[in-house]
């Protein structure tokens, strides 16, 4: 879904865990085939995937626990929905000096945009 909606014109990685869904070939073949260069952390160290970690630490606190869905379909669009109308274009992060996903990466190239002027 990155690939399709971002359409980056340089390599962009992926890092994930060493999950067995990860090293089929079949993977590898989407990840190639849409300019995209696998990272893996290395085993047993969550550290090296914590920016995942916390992800899915927010998605079961703010969302999932208090849910029971009655299909995979059903959990699919609301954690689409999560994402989407939620995590990246509102939830703020103190990491991110309190700003959402998306208006912190806006601030960034608008700040490296301002860097390359001068």
């Amino acid at each position: 879904m990155a690939a399709l909606k971002r359409q980056s014109k340089s390599k962009v990685l992926v890092h994930s865990d060493q999950g067995t869904q990860y090293t089929y070939e079949d993977w590898r073949k989407i990840l190639e085939g849409n300019n995209l260069e696998m990272r893996m952390s290395r085993r047993g160290n969550c550290h090296d995937n914590a920016v995942a970690e916390s992800f899915f630490s927010l998605l079961k606190k703010d969302r999932i626990r208090r849910l029971v869905y009655k299909t995979r379909a059903e959990a699919q669009s609301d954690i689409f929905n999560y994402i989407e109308m939620f995590y990246d274009p509102k939830r703020r992060h103190g990491s991110n000096d309190m700003l959402s996903p998306v208006d912190y990466e806006e601030k960034y190239y608008r700040d490296a945009g301002s860097c390359l002027l001068n």
